[in-house]
């Protein structure tokens, strides 16, 4: 049978990598706005892109945390 529940160090490993996940993103596209080289552009648009999709998923798993009481 399936665990349906992250143990806890699980849910902290998750939480860590969605911070991290976010702050790259976040300095991903401040950066945008100051590069003028369209290669390291486009660059930072596809980080940004696969960032919102590993946040989207990270969230997905964290849902499978255990609810405190």
């Amino acid at each position: 049978m399936e665990n349906q529940h992250l143990a806890p160090n699980e849910t902290m490993q998750v939480h860590e990598m969605l911070n991290f996940k976010t702050i790259c993103m976040t300095t991903s596209k401040m950066m945008e706005g100051v590069v003028f080289d369209q290669d390291l552009k486009a660059l930072l648009e596809k980080d940004v892109q696969q960032s919102i999709t590993a946040i989207s998923n990270l969230q997905n798993l964290l849902k499978k945390a255990p609810k405190i009481r």
